[in-house]
């Protein structure tokens, strides 16, 4: 495994309705890097926006979905997310705030 800093681990954030309605319960989706593991990711979040605690990490695999074009055919990138649960006396996170 390549030396993942924690700034590398959060690639960006998951717009979604879905990810919107799990924010009311403290839940945060985000896109991360396909090395990280679920410690990575509290260490990350924990880091970066200052007043979270971190209570569960949630990942899944996502493979990359099939693409034609004309007699070729190909994946696209294949990525991972992460479902981060807060606990209920932290702090939000502020990118999500205006959203």
């Amino acid at each position: 495994m390549a030396d993942i800093k924690y700034y590398d681990v959060i690639l960006r954030p998951v717009i979604t309705e879905k990810s919107m309605n799990l924010m009311g319960e403290k839940k945060y989706t985000f896109y991360v890097h396909p090395e990280a593991t679920k410690s990575m990711v509290k260490d990350a979040v924990e880091k970066m926006f200052t007043g979270t605690k971190v209570a569960s990490v949630n990942t899944m695999n996502c493979p990359g979905k099939k693409r034609r074009r004309g007699y070729t055919v190909g994946r696209t990138a294949k990525t991972k997310k992460a479902i981060v649960q807060l606990t209920a006396e932290s702090a939000d996170i502020e990118i999500f705030e205006g959203l």
